[in-house]
C-alpha cells in the first residue's frame, strides 16, 4: 500500500479540482534544495516506469527503413523512413511541431547518425533524441514501456515536474506512481532525501496541494 499522506493529498487534489470538460492530468511537482544547478552535472535527467502507468495513451514515433519500421506499424503512433527525415530536416517548423506532439521516439541504430544530424538540434533540447534498437529488433515491448514511462528533468530550475496519471485513476495508483517518482529521485540525488525540500500533487489546471 502507498504511503497514506500520499493518498490523502492525492484525494484533496482532486477533490479541489473543479471538473472539467476534458480529461485533466495529475501532476507531481518536487522543488529541490542545496544543488547547484547552474552546473548542468548537477541536473535531473532521468526516466521512471510509473507501475501504474500514465492513465492516458502517449504518442511514440518509430524510425526506420527495414524491419524494425515494419513491425512498428499499428503499434506505433507515427513511423518515419530516412526519407521522412529528410524531408522534417527541410522544414523546421513541422519538425518541432512532431517533436512537441511525440512523447518519445525510436530508431534504428544504422539510421542515428542521419537522425542525430538533421533531427538532432530540435530533439536534442528537448530530451527526445531516439532510444536506439537493432535493425530486426522488434519493437513493440519498448513502444508499450514508454507508454508507461514519465522523463524527470529539472534542468536550471530546482524543481521537477511529472505526470503521474489522470483524474480517472484511484487515488492510491496515483499515489504509487508519486512513490516511484520520489524513489528514483531520491536514488540519483547527490544526497537523497535531503535534497527535496518539498511535494506537490495538482490536476493539469486545479490547486496546488502539499504532499509533505
Amino acid at each position: 500500500m502507498p504511503d497514506e499522506r500520499i493518498v490523502e493529498a492525492v484525494k484533496e487534489a482532486l477533490e479541489r479540482a473543479p471538473k472539467r470538460n476534458f480529461l485533466e492530468s495529475v501532476e507531481v511537482a518536487v522543488n529541490l534544495r542545496d544543488l547547484d544547478l547552474k552546473n548542468p552535472k548537477n541536473r535531473v535527467n532521468v526516466e521512471v516506469l510509473l507501475p501504474k502507468g500514465r492513465g492516458k495513451k502517449v504518442k511514440v514515433a518509430v524510425i526506420g527503413d527495414g524491419m524494425v519500421a515494419v513491425k512498428a506499424k499499428g503499434v506505433a503512433d507515427i513511423v518515419l523512413s530516412s526519407e521522412d527525415v529528410k524531408k522534417l530536416a527541410e522544414n523546421k517548423r513541422e519538425a518541432k511541431k512532431l517533436a512537441n506532439s511525440v512523447e518519445y521516439f525510436i530508431a534504428e541504430a544504422p539510421l542515428m547518425p542521419l537522425v542525430g544530424r538533421l533531427l538532432g538540434p530540435i530533439l536534442g533540447p528537448r530530451g527526445k533524441m531516439p532510444k536506439t534498437v537493432p535493425p530486426t529488433a522488434d519493437p513493440a515491448p519498448l513502444i508499450e514501456r514508454l507508454r508507461n514511462t514519465v522523463r524527470l528533468r529539472s534542468k536550471d530550475k530546482p524543481v521537477v515536474h511529472a505526470p503521474v496519471g489522470t483524474r480517472e485513476m484511484p487515488p492510491e495508483d496515483i499515489a504509487e506512481n508519486i512513490e516511484a517518482v520520489l524513489s528514483k529521485l531520491e536514488e540519483v540525488l547527490p544526497e537523497g532525501r535531503k535534497n527535496i525540500r518539498s511535494v506537490y500533487v495538482k490536476t493539469t489546471m486545479g490547486p496546488a496541494v502539499r504532499v509533505w
